[in-house]
């Protein structure tokens, strides 16, 4: 009992010394010290900054489908790509219309609210935008929650102005700052077409799709009129052709998350009803995007780490051979300490600690490089680079098991050597 109990003091005890003395010897070869370090340095630097860029450009995307509502179902009317094509879709459909979203409506009882949507780009305007011509969205009131909009200036338009088909509209931030610059623009007018609207409000900044995210938009969200839908489809909506959808969109809040699969394939099924399957339309759950993106998150992440772990491997390797090297150059010291009582424990020991130390010291640097690499890469290249603390966590741990595992192997041949053959060894 009071062996055991002062035999495990000491053997505590004698990490610190070996700690100093691993340290120690390292300083002592700082040159080959580094050049060891430098496979370690550069792939947790690697695994670092990798992670980042993909953790800054799924953030973005993730974002944006967390902003179109994941309990929202969206419907998105196909525009054909020639008026032959046009011709020919509607023989078979009237596209989407006031009536099927009357329909869905009233069939899919989980449609806690929602909108239909025209949408439409002015051929005429007055001020003349700087920048890209913006886009007019005709929507209910009610897009105001559904869409996550939030008003920075003035209002957002109400349910007497939408029936009324008023001629007012709200500008997104980049409409606003394209057609009024650095001026106030709440309570000024705009000229659409042949239409003079009256600016209520101003909304605040939104995300838009950085990539292509599939059957979303690829549109500025910022560049946007938003006004009445009774007034784009009684006053503003340019004359074209009228083979053209009477709405191009809706917007369907749903009660719950948990629904969202199972409308989704009501919706498509009144659709492909009334539309004689005419494929004419796509239906965006952003809940079902959203776990898709993770899913690819996941995958991305794995590919990552498993090509930046090839540097955390070259960098093992080199620990494995200085760990070899360094035996051939102290045995005659792994002989002597053999001689006065060392055990094999203490010589294996004392060579995982150095391999450790080099892998700890490599490791540091490497975050440090790596975080550096991030924020150098989002300036140079404009990208968004997030650095995790679990990325940060994760190329630590690998490189301090990568110079366990490489550094076992050297320390366990050291302290297999025979003492008497040490001893002699020049």
């Amino acid at each position: 009992m009071n062996t055991r109990s002062l035999a495990e003091p000491r053997s505590l005890a004698q990490w610190v010394p070996d700690l100093a003395f691993g340290f120690e010897n390292l300083a002592s070869h700082k040159l080959r010290s580094l050049l060891t370090m430098l496979g370690m340095i550069f792939g947790v630097a690697a695994v670092v900054a990798m992670l980042s860029i993909g953790a800054g450009a799924q953030q973005k995307v993730m974002a944006f489908i967390e902003q179109l509502g994941v309990r929202n179902i969206i419907v998105e009317a196909k525009e054909a790509h020639n008026f032959q094509e046009l011709q020919k879709v509607r023989k078979d459909s009237p596209g989407l219309t006031l009536a099927d979203y009357q329909i869905i409506r009233h069939n899919v009882g989980d449609v806690q609210s929602g909108t239909p949507r025209k949408r439409f780009a002015p051929s005429k305007f007055l001020p003349k935008p700087q920048q890209d011509t913006p886009v007019v969205y005709g929507v209910e009131p009610n897009y105001l929650e559904i869409g996550h909009l939030r008003v920075t200036e003035g209002r957002f338009f109400d349910e007497s102005d939408n029936a009324a088909a008023a001629p007012v509209c709200v500008l997104g931030a980049a409409a606003k700052d394209s057609l009024f610059g650095a001026a106030s623009a709440v309570g000024e007018y705009i000229k659409l077409n042949d239409q003079w609207c009256h600016v209520i409000g101003i909304a605040a900044p939104q995300m838009s799709p950085q990539g292509e995210v599939s059957g979303v938009r690829s549109e500025d969200m910022n560049n946007l009129i938003y006004a009445p839908l009774n007034s784009v489809l009684y006053r503003l909506e340019d004359s074209q052709s009228r083979l053209k959808d009477e709405i191009d969109g809706m917007y369907l809040h749903l009660s719950s998350t948990d629904t969202s699969t199972k409308d989704a394939e009501v919706v498509r099924s009144i659709l492909n009803s009334s539309h004689h399957n005419a494929g004419d339309f796509s239906v965006i759950v952003p809940a079902e995007l959203l776990a898709q993106q993770k899913r690819t998150e996941q995958l991305f992440n794995t590919v990552m780490v498993a090509i930046a772990s090839i540097s955390l491997l070259v960098g093992g390797i080199g620990i494995m051979n200085i760990m070899l090297a360094a035996i051939l150059e102290r045995t005659r010291e792994i002989g002597v300490r053999r001689a006065i009582g060392a055990r094999r424990s203490d010589i294996v020991r004392q060579f995982v600690i150095e391999a450790i130390l080099i892998s700890f010291a490599g490791g540091s640097l490497g975050v440090v490089l790596g975080v550096v690499m991030s924020h150098l890469i989002a300036w140079l290249a404009g990208w968004n680079t997030v650095v995790t603390i679990g990325s940060i966590l994760l190329a630590f741990l690998v490189s301090i098991s990568v110079g366990l595992i490489f550094g076992t192997y050297p320390a366990v041949k050291a302290a297999r050597l025979d003492p008497v053959e040490a001893i002699r060894y020049e």
